[in-house]
């Protein structure tokens, strides 16, 4: 059964423009006033992996102690696509096998790491937006490549940063994790402030460009297709 918010799916949509309604609807519930109050202990990191040769697909959700770095625990799901591929509306095909992961998970994140994008989006609603408003939690995107806004590119040290904006409208930062490496994009899913989540993509970049929770979501999903 999916979830549904007032009575309608959220997650299931039969058409790309139901897709973009839905998207709008979940928008108005998101937060982005209240941020993490606390610094958060467990962090869970989610990716997906798919089968180019079937509709197979599946998703991992791995947690990690940030004040000790070490994993405490991981989950991994398969399923099948169920929605096809648009750009702007990846959650669709992505969000449910993800809250499948998440639900199998022993203990509640505080904080989940997605690789991908939360408000730099064109709708201002990425992957990490609709999974926070979706699931209830405190969520940020962690991107290779900018989808949306321009920049400047920022100082080569680990830990410098500029500005990912849309005209005057600030979307992220785009984040040095490791010297000398290319920049992450880093932005706000859902109850969770730049600053907090870049610090906390810092944390977990200790010795790749990506933090370590994406990395091991993306083996595990990779490694379940195998």
């Amino acid at each position: 059964m999916p979830p549904v918010w007032d009575g309608r799916p959220v997650l299931d949509p039969g058409s790309v423009v139901e897709a973009e309604r839905i998207q709008q609807e979940l928008r108005k519930r998101l937060d982005l006033s209240n941020c993490l109050e606390v610094a958060p202990t467990l962090v869970a990191g989610v990716d997906v992996s798919y089968d180019k040769g079937s509709t197979r697909i599946v998703a991992a959700a791995v947690v990690f102690d940030l004040g000790t770095g070490v994993e405490v625990e991981s989950a991994v799901v398969s399923g099948e696509v169920s929605f096809p591929y648009v750009p702007g509306l990846l959650a669709f095909r992505e969000v449910p096998i993800v809250l499948e992961a998440l639900a199998r998970l022993a203990r509640r994140p505080d904080v989940v790491v997605c690789d991908g994008y939360g408000v730099a989006h064109p709708r201002r609603f990425g992957l990490a937006c609709h999974l926070g408003v979706v699931a209830g939690l405190p969520t940020f995107g962690v991107a290779k490549t900018p989808f949306v806004g321009a920049y400047e590119e920022p100082g080569s040290r680990r830990g410098e940063w500029s500005p990912l904006c849309d005209g005057d409208e600030v979307l992220g930062r785009v984040l040095r994790t490791r010297t000398g490496v290319k920049p992450v994009f880093v932005s706000v899913g859902h109850r969770t402030g730049l600053e907090q989540a870049s610090a906390i993509t810092l944390d977990l970049s200790q010795r790749y460009r990506l933090p370590e929770v994406i990395r091991r979501a993306d083996f595990l999903s990779r490694e379940a297709l195998r």
